[in-house]
């Protein structure tokens, strides 16, 4: 089951970084091109929400069966020494679900303005600022923090 985790929660997150991404594209295109927020907007806006929460999900799972991380709360004054097990047992937990957090008080904040132009702002900035936090905290190959290839099967 562990492995089955790590590796859906491995390849949603290229759900999530690229439904950010491209949220982003539309709300910066929008704003800039003094577009109307259409339903396609709101549809994109929408689904990102949804595959960050299923990750979240996924993470909070793996969190909870990760050998990394039962050690980690075990063995707290220990592992906090060791950076990868640090990384997995508190960094990357923390600042993702924080990062979640943001793209969903971003999208409500968006959702609730009635100018359009607001609506595209709320999401540039609030996901903007979630996109840097994904993207710092994510292992990817070249990580400073932890190493892991793009995908894990």
């Amino acid at each position: 089951m562990y492995t089955t985790l790590l590796s859906l929660h491995s390849i949603f997150r290229w759900l999530v970084v690229l439904g950010v991404l491209y949220t982003l594209y539309r709300a910066y295109s929008g704003m800039f091109g003094k577009r109307s927020f259409d339903p396609a907007d709101a549809k994109t806006r929408k689904y990102t929400v949804i595959a960050a929460h299923i990750q979240l999900v996924l993470g909070l799972a793996l969190y909870f069966l990760s050998p990394i991380t039962k050690y980690f709360m075990s063995n707290f004054s220990a592992a906090v020494k060791v950076r990868d097990i640090r990384f997995y047992g508190m960094e990357h937990a923390i600042v993702m679900v924080l990062a979640i957090a943001l793209i969903t008080i971003g999208s409500a904040i968006s959702k609730k303005k009635t100018d359009d132009h607001a609506k595209f702002k709320a999401l540039a900035i609030w996901f903007t600022i979630a996109v840097i936090l994904v993207l710092l905290m994510t292992p990817w190959p070249f990580s400073p923090f932890s190493s892991k290839p793009f995908f894990r099967f």
